[in-house]
């Protein structure tokens, strides 16, 4: 059942709880920005694991070994995340969805916070790799929590026939969280010493993550629950919302199915993305020499255009469907991953921002549609709860094993090419996946 509220042109009865127009844009803002800060906390992570945390905190053996151990960490975050979509989809999809997003703010502004003070291995000994998994552990649990609340309150209160563009809105907040992340990076490389870089200045980027609590706090005073979430509940009768049961066991026992099928049509874009601003990291600056502010200038710089190209993407999507847009990128990546690295291994930096940008654009085209198209899976009663499922499980196996993974098939093959064979096999999987999902999802993904 659809009951996303119509557009202001055409004449309603009064409801009471319907929002005012200004309210869409607030909601939508409030959502983006909750979805940035919350990926600024997550990607800082990932950049320090690339430049600096494998020596920090695991510094025994060779230097690939402390990377491997680094991105190691950085995967156990991706392992936590469906734990965080499954407590907070089944509380969002009972309790509702800003609690859940709200918990979710609080819990990676403290984690994140957390680990910009934590004392390395020379100081604390193994207490520091410990506590470094623990605290990423919970990062991962907020993110899982914090992605279908900020969805599901963007596009809950999306007007009729704008879901996708609304969605995307959730989107911008992995561009602007990359953004962030490289530019705070940048600054501190910038103005410090390689040897003040490696004792405190790499701490400053998460501690700026202390204000995404501000964030929770506005939110939780300023947003009301979503429309839908709310018409839904009125729905049911006293009897009903006492014995309404698990949405995780509706899903396992329904819609499971749909569950893998969305987080197969995804993980290729979630796997090749972080390739993209972790692993090429790595890659480029430890075996190609390239300098680390160069590499991540032009990462900057590309993730700049997604800014643009996700929600072009999304209103594509509300008039020509999700899925045709959804699968027209997945086919560019697959095309795209030979010479993104045939590209990369010539050591230029122009060459190097040339096979990025064009990947990247592959990538925006795949984030623009995917929050409505997830969103539209699934009914409100387990909603929160399915498409977060779906997206953490392609977080777990697309996104947190891809920089650990070709750190391994590098290693292992001494050729890029086996990094680009991984993303093609992604990429069919994620064709046969979003051809099954048109199929079972009919009319919901046209628009």
């Amino acid at each position: 059942m659809d009951t996303a509220p119509s557009s202001p042109s055409v004449p309603q009865p009064p409801a009471p709880t319907a929002p005012r127009p200004q309210s869409h844009r607030k909601v939508a803002t409030a959502a983006a920005l909750a979805s940035a800060v919350e990926w600024y906390d997550y990607f800082v992570f990932g950049i320090a694991a690339a430049l600096v945390l494998g020596d920090l905190y695991f510094p025994a053996g060779s230097s690939s070994a402390g990377v491997l151990a680094a991105f190691a960490t950085f995967a156990v975050g991706f392992l936590a995340r469906p734990l965080g979509g499954v407590v907070a989809g089944h509380l969002g999809d009972k309790r509702g969805r800003k609690p859940m997003l709200v918990l979710a703010l609080t819990l990676m502004g403290v984690a994140t916070t957390a680990i910009g003070l934590l004392p390395t291995y020379e100081t604390i000994g193994i207490a520091a790799p410990i506590l470094l998994v623990l605290l990423r552990v919970a990062q991962g649990v907020a993110v899982g929590a914090q992605w279908g609340g900020a969805m599901l309150l963007a596009t809950e209160y999306a007007p009729e026939g704008k879901r996708g563009v609304y969605g995307s809105f959730v989107q911008l907040g992995v561009p602007i969280g990359v953004v962030s992340a490289n530019t705070m990076f940048l600054v501190v490389g910038a103005a410090t010493s390689d040897s003040a870089f490696a004792a405190w200045g790499w701490r400053v980027p998460f501690l700026v993550g202390l204000f995404v609590l501000g964030l929770a706090w506005y939110i939780h005073r300023h947003v009301e629950e979503t429309p839908e979430f709310r018409a839904a509940e009125r729905e049911l009768t006293e009897k009903e919302r006492s014995e309404k049961g698990s949405p995780l066991r509706t899903i396992i026992r329904g819609h499971l199915g749909t569950v893998f099928l969305a987080g197969g049509s995804f993980a290729v874009n979630t796997a090749t993305f972080y390739i993209l601003i972790t692993g090429v990291l790595d890659y480029t600056t430890r075996e190609l020499g390239m300098k680390r502010s160069a590499v991540l200038a032009v990462s900057l710089c590309v993730s700049l255009t997604q800014l643009i190209l996700i929600p072009a993407a999304a209103a594509l999507s509300d008039r020509v469907g999700r899925i045709r847009i959804y699968a027209f990128g997945a086919v560019g990546i697959a095309l795209w991953a030979v010479p993104l690295f045939l590209l990369i291994d010539t050591g230029s930096l122009l060459w190097l921002a040339v096979g990025t940008f064009v990947a990247s654009c592959f990538l925006s085209i795949m984030y623009g549609p995917q929050a409505a198209l997830f969103a539209e899976l699934f009914t409100p009663e387990m909603r929160y709860t399915g498409a977060s499922l779906g997206y953490q499980i392609a977080a777990v196996f697309g996104g947190g094993l891809a920089p650990f993974l070709m750190v391994l098939l590098l290693e292992a093959t001494d050729t890029s090419m086996a990094v680009s064979a991984y993303i093609i096999g992604l990429s069919v999987i994620a064709l046969v996946s979003i051809k099954i999902l048109a199929g079972r999802a009919g009319s919901r993904t046209d628009g």
